[in-house]
Parts: structure tokens; C-alpha cells; sequence
């Protein structure tokens, strides 16, 4: 990309957060000339109240940095918004906490500090997940946790059907179990292939579990990944219905207690645990064996650029705060995130024995933007997601539809 059209993209972006946030206003950190005592906060925890643990921890934070904090809590794409008009503006939080795709649009806006500017120490956190936040060798923020995709299985129905799950550890013996599955008059597997950003997280560990790589949509190993799911269509181990599936309405079919498998999520587990029959879970097999690289969610915690760079001192204490090992664990927890941080993964799952596949699924996954795709991956993404439905729709043979989407995905 030119560095005039990458001037002309980022001017789009900043349009569009106008138009979204015309009207309201943006509290300023910047208005304070002197680095006082007030540093604001945004996060994408709108569900947390003034009274809630995550507030307290925040005024705990700050309150051990000498200040106080401002937070207020978005909706996650308002706030993506709301974050490209304030760097414009100049008028950006002190610390700003988003999901972990929108880092490299943020960064390619100049709108973060990198760790070498701020001085955050990033060496405790795992590289995998830290990478969502790296672009060009540069790293703009600390992950506060990271959410991924697994396997759930209904035990009953395995049981049933003679099925042992631990014997599941690549594609064929997990082909092989939904055959077994179809054999005893039940169904096999649920997910979403619907066409948006959801399609693509969900077939992302396919994807990657088979070899390939984002920037060849097309190679032998995504063919394979794309074979795989329209075959489970045609042979009937997978339901018509994925087309239009989202993750939510997938976890309902999984719920209905008619499948052995559903492809979803950690931040299904509360509802897990409600379900009318036993449950358990397995990480997303690889090809040729062994965890496929999902694709990690969860936020980053960064500090935006300031007009006065002598506020970052008092920033960066707030974020060590937060992103400290007994704090991660509690605010994981909440969350339902895996830590960031190998040490406090350890803790997580000897305190709960059903986190250790979902430990082992973070360890293996991968950041969306990673590989320095950054502000690419959002077109590559959707290139993607419109091979799976066409494939899946029979309208093209997987193939063909991976062919159009490398010429989708590389057009400038």
C-alpha cells in the first residue's frame, strides 16, 4: 500500500468515526496542561457499573499511581470510533482499552505509543498473544487477557455412541467420530460460517490448523481447510443452517442436546454450565495433530499519544497496575479470559480444572493481525468469509472461491 492511499484509507476511517460521533462529547485528558491529578480511562466494559469490581480495581490503580480516574465504558465499536476522532481531535484518553484487531488500526493512525515510548514492560506476556499488538516490530499496548475457540462435547451423546474424545487429535479421527455420530441417528457438529468477522474467527483454526497462510487464501492447505467444512455439509455431519449462523445461535443448536459438537467459545462457559446434559471440551485438532492455532479475542490495554508526553508516567503506572499478575487473575476471571501471562495461566487452571484446554487453546492460538498483516486483515477477513459461503452454498467449489478471494484480498 502507497503511502498516499494509506493516507487516504486512514481519512476514511476518521470520516466515519465523525459521522458516528458527531454530537457527543470526548472528555480530555490533553486539557490538562499540567498532567494533573484526573487520567481518564475508556474501556469496552459497558456492562460494569460504578459499583462493580473492575471499577474499583481501576480507582485502586489509580489511586497507587497518584491520581484519579476518570473511566468511562463503551460499546466496542463506538469506541473504535470514539478513539479515532479523539486522536485526531488531540484530545485522547491517557489509557484506552480495545479489542485487540482495532491496535493496528490505531497504531497505523500514530494514535498509540509504543512500549518504547511509554516504558511498559511486556516481557511477561506470552508472544502469541502479545503479537496482536505488534506491527513493524513495534508494540502498542499489553493484552489484559485473551478468549479463543474450542470444541465442546456433549458427554452423553459421545457415551452413547462409543465415542472416546481424548482419541480425537486430528481431522480425520474427528471425522471419523462424526461419522460414528451420524451412524446412531444424531448430529455431528454446529459452528458459524455466517458472512462477517464471525465466519471468519470461526474458520480461522481450520485454516491455520491445515498450514496456510493469510496472505495465500489460496494455497493447496486452504483448499484442504475449505474441503473439509463443505464436506461435512454434503455428508450431513454438519447442518445447513452454519450459513447463516452466528456463534450465539450456533451455541443453541449445541444446546439443544441433538449434537456431539460445537464449535465456541470460553465466554460460553457460564452458559456451559446450564446446559440439561454433560459437557466437556477439546482443543480445535490440527490437520496433522495436535492444537490448531485459533484465533485469539480479549483487549489490549494501551496508552495514546499526548499532547504532553509527561502525563505517560503516571499512564504507565496505571497500566503495570492493571496488568499485574493478582490483578490479571481477578480480572480474567471476570471476563472469562485466559491471563496473558504463562504464571497466572497456571493459577487459572489449578483453581478451575476446566480452563486447562482452554489454556492450551491460547497457548497455540494466534493474533488476527498478526504476521504484520495490521490494517490489512479487515479486506483479507472479508475475502475470506465470502470463499466460506460460496463454497458452503455450492455456488463454487472451494477452490474456485479461495481463487476469487486471493484476488479480492490483493487488489489495491
Amino acid at each position: 500500500m502507497t503511502g498516499l492511499s494509506r493516507r487516504r484509507r486512514l481519512a476514511a476511517i476518521v470520516v466515519t468515526a465523525l459521522a458516528a460521533a458527531a454530537g457527543s462529547a470526548c472528555s480530555s485528558s490533553a486539557d490538562d496542561p499540567a498532567g494533573g491529578g484526573a487520567y481518564v480511562v475508556w474501556d469496552p466494559y459497558p456492562q460494569f457499573a460504578d459499583d462493580s469490581d473492575w471499577v474499583a480495581l481501576l480507582k485502586k490503580c489509580g489511586t497507587s499511581a497518584g491520581a484519579t480516574v476518570e473511566r468511562t465504558g463503551y460499546d466496542t465499536t463506538d469506541l473504535t470510533n470514539k478513539a479515532l476522532l479523539a486522536a485526531q481531535q488531540g484530545n485522547s484518553p491517557d489509557v484506552l482499552i480495545v479489542d485487540n484487531p482495532v491496535i493496528s488500526t490505531l497504531a497505523e493512525a500514530g494514535a498509540l505509543t509504543t512500549t518504547d515510548d511509554n516504558k511498559l514492560d511486556v516481557s511477561a506476556m506470552e508472544k502469541n498473544l502479545l503479537g496482536a499488538g505488534q506491527s513493524e516490530g513495534r508494540t502498542y499496548g499489553v493484552p489484559i487477557g485473551a478468549n479463543t475457540l474450542a470444541l465442546y462435547y456433549n458427554k452423553d451423546l459421545l457415551t452413547a455412541a462409543g465415542v472416546d474424545p481424548a482419541t480425537i487429535t486430528d481431522w480425520t479421527s474427528l471425522s471419523a467420530a462424526l461419522t460414528t455420530v451420524k451412524a446412531k441417528g444424531k448430529k455431528g457438529i454446529t459452528f458459524s460460517a455466517i458472512g462477517t468477522e464471525e465466519g471468519s474467527f470461526q474458520f480461522l483454526p481450520w485454516f491455520w490448523g491445515s498450514g496456510a497462510q493469510l496472505t495465500a487464501l489460496d494455497s493447496p492447505q486452504a483448499v484442504s481447510a475449505l474441503t473439509l467444512w463443505t464436506d461435512w455439509l454434503k455428508q450431513g455431519h454438519a447442518p445447513n443452517s452454519v450459513i447463516n449462523n452466528t456463534q450465539t445461535t450456533s451455541w443453541q443448536e449445541f444446546a439443544t442436546g441433538d449434537y456431539a459438537f460445537a464449535e465456541n467459545g470460553t465466554w460460553q462457559l457460564a452458559n456451559a454450565e446450564k446446559l440439561g446434559f454433560s459437557y466437556g471440551t477439546i482443543a480445535i485438532p490440527a490437520s496433522a495433530g495436535g492444537p490448531a492455532p485459533a484465533p485469539t479475542g480479549g483487549e489490549f490495554v494501551s496508552i495514546p499519544v499526548q499532547k504532553n508526553t509527561g502525563r505517560y508516567e503516571t499512564s504507565q503506572k496505571l497500566v503495570t497496575c492493571l496488568t499485574n499478575a493478582d490483578n490479571l487473575l481477578t480480572t480474567d476471571t471476570t471476563l472469562s479470559y485466559v491471563a496473558p501471562v504463562a504464571a497466572v495461566q497456571d493459577r487459572q487452571a489449578a483453581a478451575d480444572p476446566k480452563l486447562t484446554v482452554w489454556v492450551e487453546a491460547v497457548r497455540a492460538a494466534k493474533g488476527r493481525t498478526g504476521d504484520n498483516l495490521g490494517t490489512r486483515y479487515p479486506k483479507i477477513s472479508e475475502a475470506l468469509w465470502t470463499a466460506v459461503q460460496a463454497a458452503l452454498s455450492g455456488g463454487k467449489s472451494p477452490r474456485e472461491a479461495l481463487s476469487a478471494a486471493q484476488a479480492a484480498a490483493t487488489t489495491r
